[in-house]
């Protein structure tokens, strides 16, 4: 069985694609500072591609089957790429800084959440401690 010409036409359009398109081009080389830190990009890649294709009678029945008819076509792919942010690597923490201001301000309450939980874990400690110095003290103790 022959090869359907729509298939080369995939076939050619999803190679272009693949070629244009590799890990590195959602997360990019890392770039190292001075300091330690390592700063890597990351994008957000949309794809797309169609094709399509038909195949025309030329004019009243074709006794000699579908093989001899015409074919027309065509396909057609693209990408777009988005930057979305950084990721720093650096100080014992990992933190994705993001590009757009949109969010900004939620994702960083999100980052800092473990360090806000730790710092209220220190303030009720702290105030236990002195509660309970403070019983002792008046019940005549310590």
């Amino acid at each position: 069985m022959s090869q359907h010409p729509i298939e080369a036409l995939m076939k050619t359009a999803m190679e272009s694609i693949k070629e244009m398109v590799d890990v590195n081009t959602v997360v990019g080389d890392p770039v190292e500072t001075p300091d330690g830190t390592i700063i890597i990009p990351i994008s957000k890649l949309t794809c797309g591609f169609a094709a399509g294709g038909g195949e025309y009678a030329s004019g009243g029945d074709d006794e000699k089957g579908s093989e001899n008819l015409p074919f027309g076509g065509g396909s057609g792919g693209g990408i777009s790429l988005s930057p979305m942010g950084f990721l720093v690597v650096g100080g014992g923490h990992v933190r994705l800084l993001p590009v757009d201001g949109n969010n900004a301000v939620i994702d960083r309450v999100i980052d800092m959440a473990p360090q806000i939980a730790s710092q209220l874990q220190a303030i009720f400690k702290k105030s236990n401690r002195e509660e309970i110095k403070e019983e002792t003290l008046y019940q005549g103790g310590v």
